[in-house]
């Protein structure tokens, strides 16, 4: 991993969190037409990575913890408020989009509730 990156993982979350923020208003917005309704879930962005990395190390750092299945996980990326899960997945996916600009493997994930 590009030590790079890894310095400056702190702004690449920031922006990647203001982008999932923007994808989920949008979705919701425009959408759903501003109204919490249809399926309820979760969403989450896991990255490929060990915890006992220095990114793994610095991912933990920023909020991410364990996942189940192996690498590390950020649930509800976007913080939006509701419980749309096609809204937080676009918020999802979007964060997951910036971080695989910056190199680092990510995808979004979501479930129902």
């Amino acid at each position: 991993m590009n030590m790079l990156v890894i310095d400056n993982l702190e702004s690449i979350h920031n922006e990647a969190t203001q982008a999932a923020e923007a994808a989920a208003r949008e979705f919701f917005d425009e959408k759903l037409g501003g109204r919490d309704q249809y399926a309820c879930g979760f969403a989450w962005v896991t990255v490929i990575e060990k915890a006992s990395t220095r990114l793994g190390r610095r991912l933990k750092e920023i909020g991410f913890r364990k996942a189940y299945g192996g690498g590390l996980q950020l649930w509800d990326p976007s913080r939006f408020p509701c419980q749309n899960v096609d809204t937080l997945e676009a918020g999802a996916r979007a964060y997951a989009d910036v971080l695989r600009k910056y190199g680092i493997q990510a995808y979004a994930g979501s479930r129902l509730d």
